[in-house]
Formats: C-alpha cells, sequence, structure tokens
C-alpha cells in the first residue's frame, strides 16, 4: 500500500516538472495565430487637387480652303499635307487662258474710253473759249460738256469692268490667307473643280489645342489659367486653360474645356491623351495607400480597439499622392488605423500591436 502511494508522488511530480520545463519555450496556440500589426493616425497633409480627364488633340482653328471658281482645271498644285507655308503663298494655280483673254479685252475698253474721255474734254474745253467769244452758240456748247459726262461714263464702267476680270483672273490662283500647316488634300492636278468646295486644308499658324469634356461636377472647378500637364511618349507637355464652356449638355451633363498648346513638342492632331489639370492646394486628410483594402468595390480600412480587436469600416477614398490616399469620409484625424498586414485582416479579427507605424515622408528622411 505505502509503495503504491510513492509510485503514483513519483509520477506526479514527474509530470509537474516536465510541464514546467515545457512551459517557458512553447507559447500558447492563440498566441501563435495572431497577426501583428502596426497602426499608423489620419492626418491632415498638403494636396494638390486636380482633375484627371481624357481628350483629343485637334487644330486651334483649321481653315477649309477652296476656289469661287466653277469648271476650271487645275494646272499646278505647289503644296502638301505636312507643308507650312506663308501668308500669301500660292497653293494652287487654275486653268487661267480664258480668263486672261477677258482681262487683255477689258484693257483694250478702258483704254478706248480713256482715250474718247481725252476728246472729249479737249473739245469742250476748245468750246467754252470759242463761246466766251461768242464764236459758237451756247447750245453748242452744251452739246461738248453732255460729250464729256457720258465719255466719263463709259470710262468708269470700262474700268470697272476691267477690274471684274482682274478679280476673276486673281481667282485662278488660290493663295495662302495666313501662315500655317496644310493638314489635307482633297484635289490632284488636272481635276476640274467647283466653286466652294473644299480642296486643301490649313492648321492656322499651326497652332494646337488639347480639349476635354468634363463633368458638371468637375467644371465648375476649372478656370481659365489653370495648368494641364499632358504625359506622352515620355515627355510632359504643358498647356493652359484657354476657355471652358459656359453651360453644360442638357443630355449628358458635361462641358468642354480648350486649353492652348504652346509648345506641343511631338503632339500631333488627333492623338487622345489623358490630362492632369491642378485646380489648386489645400489639406487633406490622409493615410498610407497600403492601409486602405478594396472589397467588394468599396474601400476599407481597419481600426483596432482597446482589446486588441481589428474592426473594418468603410471609407470614402480621393486623391492619391505621394504613397497616400485621401480619406473623404468615413474617419476622422488622430484615428489609428492598421498599416501593414490589413490586407490580411477580416472584421472581428485578433491582431496584436507591435509599433506605430512611421509615416511614408519620415521614412524617405531617415538616413
Amino acid at each position: 500500500m505505502l509503495a503504491r502511494i510513492l509510485r503514483r508522488s513519483l509520477s506526479l511530480g514527474l509530470l509537474l516538472a516536465l510541464g514546467a520545463c515545457g512551459g517557458k519555450d512553447e507559447a500558447p496556440p492563440e498566441a501563435a495565430s495572431t497577426l501583428a500589426v502596426t497602426l499608423v493616425p489620419a492626418q491632415a497633409h498638403e494636396l494638390a487637387r486636380s482633375v484627371v480627364v481624357s481628350g483629343p488633340v485637334s487644330p486651334y482653328e483649321e481653315m477649309q480652303l477652296g476656289v469661287e471658281l466653277s469648271g476650271v482645271r487645275v494646272t499646278a498644285l505647289n503644296v502638301d499635307v505636312g507643308q507650312s507655308v506663308r501668308k500669301g503663298q500660292v497653293l494652287l494655280e487654275l486653268d487661267s487662258r480664258t480668263l486672261q483673254s477677258e482681262l487683255a479685252q477689258a484693257d483694250a475698253s478702258l483704254k478706248q474710253a480713256q482715250a474718247s474721255l481725252s476728246l472729249a474734254q479737249v473739245s469742250y474745253t476748245r468750246g467754252d473759249q470759242l463761246a466766251a467769244t461768242q464764236l459758237i452758240s451756247a447750245s453748242q456748247l452744251d452739246e461738248l460738256r453732255a460729250t464729256r459726262v457720258q465719255a466719263e461714263a463709259q470710262t468708269a464702267t470700262a474700268r470697272a469692268a476691267r477690274d471684274a476680270a482682274q478679280l476673276r483672273r486673281d481667282f485662278a490662283q488660290l493663295r495662302a490667307p495666313a501662315d500655317g500647316i496644310i493638314s489635307k488634300r482633297l484635289v490632284q492636278p488636272g481635276q476640274v473643280v467647283a466653286a466652294g468646295s473644299e480642296l486643301l486644308r490649313l492648321i492656322r499658324d499651326g497652332r494646337l489645342e488639347w480639349r476635354a469634356e468634363l463633368p458638371e461636377a468637375d467644371l465648375a472647378r476649372v478656370a481659365p489659367g489653370a495648368i494641364v500637364e499632358l504625359p506622352y511618349q515620355g515627355q510632359a507637355v504643358t498647356g493652359r486653360i484657354r476657355a471652358v464652356s459656359p453651360g453644360v449638355d442638357s443630355q449628358t451633363r458635361t462641358g468642354t474645356i480648350y486649353a492652348d498648346l504652346p509648345e506641343p513638342g511631338p503632339l500631333r492632331p488627333g492623338v487622345y491623351l489623358e490630362g492632369r489639370i491642378v485646380t489648386g492646394a489645400g489639406q487633406a486628410l490622409m493615410v498610407p495607400s497600403a492601409s486602405v483594402v478594396q472589397r467588394d468595390g468599396h474601400a476599407y480600412v481597419f481600426t483596432v480597439d482597446d482589446k486588441q480587436i481589428a474592426h473594418r469600416r468603410r471609407v470614402r477614398t480621393g486623391a492619391v499622392d505621394a504613397g497616400r490616399t485621401e480619406i473623404v469620409e468615413g474617419l476622422k484625424a488622430g484615428e489609428r488605423v492598421v498599416a501593414q498586414g490589413a490586407g490580411f485582416l477580416g472584421d472581428g479579427d485578433k491582431v496584436r500591436v507591435v509599433a506605430d507605424a512611421v509615416e511614408p515622408a519620415a521614412k524617405a528622411a531617415t538616413p
């Protein structure tokens, strides 16, 4: 009986000793499965406000050029697409042989009328002298005066006809109305053209602009003079908003903005680009972008209570800048959110806070 009691005491002591030795090195199963997280407070930061929208690059003013004569053949085409031209430069020429003949006839008629006028003026001057000495009658002098007036009228008519013939002759040459770049050619040498039909297209002064359609909420934030940045092929083209549509379309609820491109660089008409319009700067509540988790089409952050329990909170986000995301709604300044490990958390998970996270800017400043 005594031996049995001694064996039981020894077995119990051994078990207690083994339990004490094992407890120093092994953590409880719950502690081993708890996720370690870091927290960071939501803070206000300076944020450049901007609007991002896409739109095409277009000519500031594209002129459609044609002639004012019909049924005339093109004899010479002096320009091609992409060529720069100067104001007054002859772009194309029409067959002007008939027009030149009409001009020559008009010149001859004018000279004939001028000769008749000269003779009538001389006759009237001589008659006026003779009438003073009563060598001719007053009625004869009136006839000479009427002849002179008639000659003056005939001369004016002939001069107008000559000017009209000269104008038609000038229409046989299409000249550039301004400096610019030929953007389209719709005619070939030898083609018979019609009056008013488009033959060439000219980008005035080679000037380009960027246009975009903005929703009415964003349109109110953009004012003339704002800067727009257009990245293209590794380059940044900078423009300035020239005009903002004074109203919005009743169906699409959008308005148009126009940005001048003083130095378009490699840009060409028709290129579709995404532009960032700087609308100002202000304070914004921001958290590290790693703290924001996207689930089910919504943005969430995780907060931790005093019992080390993570709680999922839905937020509305705004701009993203320098590794931070703006929180527009759902969080207050100073509230701490999970910075590292948020993507692995679920609502109600037990966590272990190890340290407060360091702001991205502070990390960059640390040597």
